[in-house]
């Protein structure tokens, strides 16, 4: 066996936010270029983890200094003469975000791309690390482990498993007959053992789908903060990003465990079936596919789905949660410019990238994507008459993909076609590569229709009927979106705002001459009605100006799903053989 890398983790001074590390090389060339990944999998931006490296020095084995020299962004390069080379530097941890690293006095965690340097000729070695915790403090990971030290097949595997140290006591609970631990820093859970409860029913609904688990442990690291969500999947583990007081309200939860089952469902889609694009990682550059509409999209449809599936969720309350997602999708002017697989391609400068003129320019591949699967496994079930599902497109996917060979550009399609047993070319032209409206008359096969009506409130998110009994009368709409106090954000594309010349960053200070703030300037314009005029006193780059504005009747742009009034047998069947309900389930709570 060729020898192991060696990594030494320390972090004597926690409250200066730098870990530091030791990476061992053995004996090889004369010249050793060591490097830094400048991305991260699963987070699909450069983010130049070496920016926060310091203090590079090298040693041979006998603790005689090297000659080293930065030659780039990325690259170490050290006269390493034939011998073992011990590299030493630190690196800068304050960024507390699933994607990066954080050290302070509370704890210690460090994404393997942000700590540790590798060489392109050593990739495929053991890499072996230990970390020296301060007293008091443990380290869990999702490596095997002998005491501190923890053992990864390969750097591949050693990226894919973050490090969490501190002085926690994990949670437990057993899925499927596997292990699972909860670390959770931040704060404490309002009710832990509702928690593993809650997990452990959505780990073993994913389980039954694929029988079984492709793992013998799993790691969840649970970090609840003031604000912020998010989370990023790994082989055998999880970082989450929640705030704190999500998981005292009933939304707040239902959101964390549709979180829980997003990463989790990438135990497959992504971790085991990916991309061929991104095999093997290319830590170098960006690495381009125009698949992760599947990949994050269908990951995102199966999230409240597993939810449901666990019980855990009602189908009305499901369905409620898939119209707040359609009326996002059909409030981002962007999906009639870009299109799907053009969103995925170029997520590096798009989607991590957001800017005030984004929603105009570009649509979320998790957005359209979770839409398009949602048609997509409908597609299939009409296809089939509910014989087959979505469901059997991902288990086809891991049959033959779950290997780690990638899936071909073309592999989704293909495979959708496979299961559904007709050609799903006409689908996937207008879905996926094209910027057309989605054809959603599909709901049909189980009984229901896409209904769109006004929103009837800033916070109104869709997903439900009307609950106005009588038709309002039209109000003004100005078209804004709104940060702070009373400055403008975006001006969307077809907005009365936009045509008018309101532009990103104004400030508003008045309307008609009467001094508003955010929901003032809201108010007041649905007061009037469409085709009023209305003055907007503004400050823009510190210059006071007025700009008079012709106000629009506000769109229907917030989706429901209400169900047919006359159903057929057959229709109330696929309805059940999806969500797992009858259809005359008296609706929960939305």
């Amino acid at each position: 066996m060729s020898p192991a890398i060696h990594y030494r983790v320390a972090m004597p001074r926690p409250h200066a936010h730098l870990f530091e590390v030791e990476a061992t090389f053995p004996a090889g060339p004369d010249t050793l270029d060591a490097v830094m990944p400048v991305w991260t999998p699963g987070s699909y931006l450069v983010r130049e983890y070496a920016r926060q490296v310091q203090d590079v020095s090298a040693v041979d084995e006998g603790g005689q200094p090297l000659p080293v020299r930065r030659v780039d962004k990325r690259t170490w390069r050290v006269e390493a003469r034939g011998h073992a080379v011990t590299l030493r530097y630190r690196v800068y941890a304050n960024e507390l975000s699933v994607r990066t690293s954080h050290l302070d006095g509370s704890h210690g965690y460090f994404n393997g791309a942000t700590v540790f340097i590798y060489t392109e000729a050593t990739r495929e070695r053991p890499h072996h690390v230990t970390v020296d915790a301060p007293p008091g403090w443990r380290t869990f990971c999702a490596l095997d482990s002998e005491g501190s030290t923890f053992h990864a097949p390969d750097y591949d595997t050693l990226v894919d498993s973050p490090f969490e140290v501190g002085p926690h006591t994990p949670l437990t609970f057993t899925a499927a007959g596997v292990p699972h631990e909860v670390v959770v820093w931040g704060d404490s859970v309002p009710d832990a053992d509702r928690l593993c409860s809650d997990m452990q029913r959505i780990c073993e609904a994913q389980a039954r789908m694929y029988d079984g688990l492709p793992l013998k442990r799993y790691l969840f690291l649970v970090y609840l903060t003031d604000k912020g969500r998010g989370g990023l999947e790994h082989q055998a583990s999880t970082a989450l990003l929640f705030p704190r007081t999500g998981l005292s309200s009933f939304r707040g939860w239902e959101d964390f465990l549709t979180l829980v089952a997003h990463e989790y469902f990438h135990l497959w889609n992504i971790k085991r079936v990916k991309p061929r694009a991104l095999v093997p990682f290319d830590y170098s550059q960006e690495n381009y596919t125009t698949l992760l509409w599947a990949f994050e999209g269908g990951t995102a449809y199966y999230d409240n789905l597993f939810v449901r599936r666990a019980g855990l969720m009602s189908a009305a309350r499901y369905l409620a949660r898939l119209g707040e997602t359609f009326s996002l999708l059909h409030s981002t002017p962007g999906r009639r410019v870009q299109t799907l697989t053009e969103a995925s391609l170029v997520s590096w400068v798009k989607h991590y990238r957001p800017d005030e003129h984004s929603p105009n320019s570009a649509v979320s591949y998790y957005l359209k994507g979770e839409v398009v699967c949602a048609l997509l496994d409908l597609e299939v079930r009409r296809a089939t008459r509910d014989a087959k599902s979505l469901d059997d497109v991902m288990r086809w996917l891991w049959r033959h993909h779950g290997d780690g060979d990638g899936v071909p550009e073309d592999g989704i399609e293909k495979a959708a076609s496979t299961v559904a047993g007709v050609d799903l070319t006409p689908f996937f032209d207008r879905a996926v590569r094209s910027t057309e409206d989605l054809d959603y008359g599909v709901f049909a096969h189980v009984g229901l229709e896409v209904s769109f009506r006004v929103r009837e409130a800033p916070n109104d998110k869709g997903g439900t009927p009307p609950r106005l009994k009588q038709e309002p009368k039209p109000k003004g709409w100005l078209g804004v979106t709104l940060r702070g106090a009373a400055t403008l954000s975006t001006v969307p594309e077809g907005t009365p705002a936009l045509e008018a010349g309101l532009y990103p960053e104004d400030d508003v200070v008045a309307l008609d001459g009467w001094r508003v703030d955010g929901a003032g300037l809201i108010a007041r314009c649905e007061d009037k009605r469409p085709g009023d005029t209305v003055t907007v006193t503004l400050f823009r780059r510190d210059r006071l100006l007025e700009v008079p504005v012709v106000l629009g009747q506000k769109p229907a742009d917030a989706v429901w799903l209400q169900r047919v009034e006359r159903p057929t047998d057959a229709q109330k069947a696929a309805f059940q053989a999806w969500l797992g309900a009858p259809w005359d389930e008296t609706p929960g709570p939305a």
